[in-house]
C-alpha cells in the first residue's frame, strides 16, 4: 500500500506554547481511515493544523508523497470542521458553499463560473442527499443538512486526503448512521482520518487508531481484546470508557 504522507519525530504548536504535540511519528496509506482520539487540550487540532500546514514544525518532518511514491511539496487535502465553528448566518447558498471547495485550489471566474464546475457541484450535491438543496440558504438547513453540505465541499476537488475534526458532535443520531455509511463510499477514493471522542464510532469505523496526548501511539487495527487492553494502552496516555463490543471498564490513569 502506497503512502501519501510520513510524520517523522514532529513537534509542533504555537508562539506562547512551541510543543503542544512532541515526538509524533506515523505514516498514513492511500484509501486508509485513521482514526485520531485523545483528551481535550491534548494536542489532535494542533495535529491536524500541522498536516495541512497552517502550522510549521519546530522540529522533524513531514513529507507527502505523490501516487508514484515521489516526493511532492503539498497534498490535496479535503477539510470538514466542527460543525459549530460554521456560521450560519452567512448569506450564502448551498450550491455556493460547495463550490467555494474548488476555489482552494484554482482560481474560479468572478462572475460566469463553468458548466464544468456547475456539473461537478450537482454530482456532489446528488451523492449527499442535498440536490434539492442547491438554492437554499445555508441558515434555512437543519445540522445535518449542513454536515452533509460541508462534507460535499470538502470533496468537491478530489482530495488525496480527507480530515474531518468532530464531524459529528451536534448532528442527531439518524443522521449520525447515514453520516458513517456515505463515509464508507468516500474512503473508497481517498484517505480519511477521522478525530472523534467517540471510541465506540472509532472502533467501529476506522481501520487504524492514533491516540494522542502531546506524544502519539499508534495502534493497528480496531480488534479490541482484554489482552488487547492490557497491552496496548498500557503506554497509551488518557483513561477511557468503553462499550459494545468494547470490554467494560475504565482504564486507570498512566504516563
Amino acid at each position: 500500500m502506497n503512502k501519501i504522507l510520513d510524520i517523522s519525530h514532529v513537534y509542533a504548536g504555537y508562539d506562547n506554547n512551541p510543543r503542544i504535540i512532541k515526538d509524533i511519528s506515523f505514516s498514513v496509506f492511500r484509501n486508509d481511515f485513521l482514526g485520531i482520539i485523545g483528551p481535550n487540550g491534548g494536542g489532535k487540532t494542533t495535529l491536524l493544523r500541522t498536516i495541512m500546514g497552517l502550522i510549521k514544525p519546530t522540529e522533524g518532518k513531514i513529507t507527502f508523497y505523490n501516487d508514484k511514491g515521489n516526493n511532492v511539496s503539498k497534498l490535496n487535502i479535503g477539510y470538514l470542521p466542527q460543525l459549530n465553528k460554521i456560521d450560519q448566518k452567512f448569506p450564502i447558498t448551498v450550491h455556493e458553499v460547495i463550490l467555494s471547495g474548488l476555489s482552494m485550489s484554482r482560481k474560479l471566474p468572478a462572475f460566469t463560473i463553468p458548466q464544468r464546475y456547475k456539473q461537478r457541484v450537482e454530482e456532489v450535491a446528488e451523492q449527499m442527499g442535498v440536490e434539492k438543496l442547491l438554492k437554499r440558504p445555508i441558515g434555512e438547513l437543519s445540522g445535518g443538512q449542513l454536515q452533509r453540505v460541508l462534507l460535499g465541499r470538502s470533496i468537491i476537488d478530489n482530495p488525496v486526503l480527507l480530515i474531518l475534526d468532530e464531524p459529528i458532535s451536534y448532528v442527531d443520531k439518524l443522521f449520525e448512521t447515514n453520516f458513517y455509511k456515505i463515509l464508507d463510499e468516500i474512503n473508497k477514493r481517498m484517505a480519511i482520518i477521522l478525530v472523534s471522542h467517540d471510541i465506540g464510532t472509532i472502533l467501529s469505523t476506522v481501520r487504524n487508531v492514533l491516540c494522542v496526548n502531546e506524544s502519539a501511539h499508534y495502534h493497528c487495527g480496531t480488534e479490541i481484546s482484554q489482552d488487547w487492553l492490557d497491552k496496548a494502552y498500557d503506554s497509551c496516555p488518557f483513561e477511557i470508557v468503553g462499550h459494545g463490543a468494547v470490554p467494560h471498564r475504565v482504564l486507570r490513569k498512566h504516563q
